[in-house]
């Protein structure tokens, strides 16, 4: 019983980690005006997902449940959890930025076709648009 809460632990910790990591990876992009995918970024982003995973998973079973910890087994277990769990949210963050993107612009750098699901995407609500007025002195 407590193998699989730790394991779920691990999971939930693997899967917000990969979201976060993806997101970073995706801001580091737009700064760095990349636009494809680059292989550096994607092992960083693993090998973080992996020691945030293996930190949270050697905390649960040391210091909660108070057995002992196989760090070679541990590492194999949690990289044949990680990387289809980074690779469908790499998919997955891909096809969103996808369709989700503003516009599509040519090699020229000219601005093509507006996208249409971008300009149909929920907006705010209008009291949001004032919301901290106050601190950026309006």
């Amino acid at each position: 019983m407590y193998t699989v809460f730790t394991y779920f632990v691990s999971l939930f910790v693997i899967v917000i980690s990969v979201f976060i990591t993806l997101f970073i990876k995706n801001e580091l992009e737009q700064m760095f005006r990349e636009k494809n995918n680059m292989v550096p970024f994607h092992i960083c982003n693993v090998l973080i997902t992996l020691m945030v995973s293996f930190a949270a998973h050697a905390v649960m079973t040391i210091y909660i449940i108070g057995n002992e910890f196989d760090w070679i087994l541990q590492f194999v277990i949690l990289m044949i959890i990680i990387l289809p769990i980074y690779i469908l949210g790499h998919f997955a963050f891909e096809k969103y930025k996808l369709v989700y993107r503003k516009y599509i612009t040519a090699e020229s750098g000219k601005v093509i076709v507006l996208n249409e699901k971008y300009l149909k995407k929920k907006k705010w609500p209008s009291k949001f648009k004032n919301y901290n007025a106050i601190s950026k002195g309006k």
